[in-house]
């Protein structure tokens, strides 16, 4: 499976004409992707820090939403620093170099006032030529890296120290982040060559986050209260506007990653639409069925499990494959999240591993049965990715190794911070809340 089958379109999936032709910028495709890029950011702040911060209760409502703001202020920096150089620099298939460290030479693509595209994996031999240029595509990356750690920040909710939390996102974003969407998402990445596809993140962003949140969850155990105190969200309203916001920021993380103005994109954005709304439907129904009523909290969260489990395939599925993974994805992660959670006894407190983690796992297998060819093919590669039982093995392969080295290193690095400056708020510190043991603030 060669390498024009990697996971994402804009590393290897580009029109064979920008493929062939010098790298120019195209303004609607530049035009594109900074209204994505502003999108996606808006996924974080304010959409999921009001997402989390509608379900955690009055006491911490402050902290959570902290935690998303500040984790955007962090990664930010890192990402600029090394972390896109560690990503995307050409490297080799595990890692990529320092070439781009503290983004030095990025801006050598503006001469004279005139922009001109970039070639990413310049003498690799395995090149990608761009049509935006790279400090777009570098800005919609730290877009990425930015949501997946405060995504984890969902499983600890309630009761890590701010400043554990803090340097944990650092270290992870870099030992953790930026080597699997290197193996992922760059033209040399070795997941790539295998023929894994992921379009968007499903294993890069979903899956990563999600199996590190479980390990914090674990590793970090049980707030005080769990299964006796009333847990139950402070406001649910804020928790709606965060998934709306959410759910409209999700059209620049997966049309966005088209990485163009062009038809899959339009593709991309239909089928992230219908999954969301199936995946809502099919959690709301399975809750209505089982508990007698259909919830606020249900059924945005069954949007989010189908934004989640769509994001792996969008730009490779048509409409109808878009229907079925949202209506699988709703009811198995309604299962993880509201019932596996309690039969293995792990507090998950925001559902990280049960939507994100499981929704990711859903819907980059689910990607490889059903891929419709022509929305990939090239050129070079006129089939396109196609779903077959062998693309649901490769499929497979890269779910397991994202599970196994971010479980393993997550472990790793919530062990090393633990020991030098602790994990967890003290028990009176939990109890009174993380606004104003934290923060020195509370709601009033």
């Amino acid at each position: 499976m060669g390498l024009k089958k990697t996971a994402f379109c804009l590393l290897a999936l580009m029109p064979s004409t920008a493929l062939a032709a010098s790298p120019e910028i195209d303004t609607g495709d530049t035009s594109w992707m900074l209204v994505s890029t502003a999108l996606v950011l808006m996924m974080t702040i304010p959409g999921l820090a009001l997402f989390y911060g509608g379900m955690v209760r009055k006491k911490n409502v402050l902290a959570t939403v902290m935690q998303s703001f500040a984790i955007c202020c962090l990664m930010s920096v890192v990402w600029m620093m090394a972390g896109y150089s560690l990503a995307f620099g050409t490297g080799n298939a595990w890692i990529g170099d320092l070439n781009r460290f503290f983004l030095n030479g990025i801006g050598e693509h503006i001469s004279k006032g005139t922009d001109v595209g970039f070639t990413l994996g310049a003498g690799s031999g395995h090149e990608t030529v761009m049509t935006i240029p790279e400090s777009i595509f570098m800005m919609f990356q730290m877009t990425f890296a930015i949501i997946t750690p405060a995504l984890i920040a969902g499983a600890f909710a309630e009761r890590m120290k701010f400043a554990a939390m803090m340097v944990f996102s650092l270290l992870w974003s870099l030992i953790v982040y930026a080597p699997i969407a290197h193996w992922v998402w760059s033209p040399l990445g070795w997941l790539a060559g295998l023929g894994a596809v992921d379009f968007a993140g499903g294993t890069v962003v979903h899956i990563n986050a999600g199996v590190a949140g479980l390990v914090a969850a674990l590793v970090m155990g049980k707030r005080h209260g769990y299964g006796r105190d009333d847990l139950a969200p402070f406001n649910l309203t804020y928790a709606v506007i965060g998934a709306s916001l959410l759910w409209v920021g999700w059209f620049g993380f997966n049309a966005g990653s088209a990485v163009g103005a062009n038809g899959r994109a339009g593709m991309a954005m239909a089928t992230t639409q219908i999954a969301a709304g199936s995946a809502g439907i099919s959690w709301m129904v399975v809750e209505w069925l089982k508990a007698g009523k259909p919830t606020v909290l249900g059924i945005i969260s069954g949007a989010v499990a189908g934004l989640v489990a769509i994001t792996p395939a969008a730009g490779f599925v048509l409409p109808g494959g878009a229907l079925l993974i949202g209506l699988i994805a709703g009811a198995v992660c309604y299962f993880t999240a509201t019932i596996l959670k309690h039969i293995l006894g792990y507090d998950d407190s925001l559902d990280a591993f049960g939507v994100h983690g499981v929704g990711g796992i859903v819907g980059a297998l689910l990607t490889g049965v059903f891929a419709y060819g022509p929305l990939s093919a090239t050129d070079s590669d006129p089939v396109g990715v196609t779903g077959s039982l062998h693309q649901v093995l490769v499929q497979a392969e890269a779910c397991a190794v994202t599970i196994v080295w971010c479980a393993v290193l997550t472990f790793i690095l919530l062990k090393l911070v633990d020991m030098t400056i602790g994990l967890r708020v003290s028990h009176a510190e939990e109890v009174e809340g993380l606004d104003i043991t934290l923060h020195g603030e509370r709601i009033g």
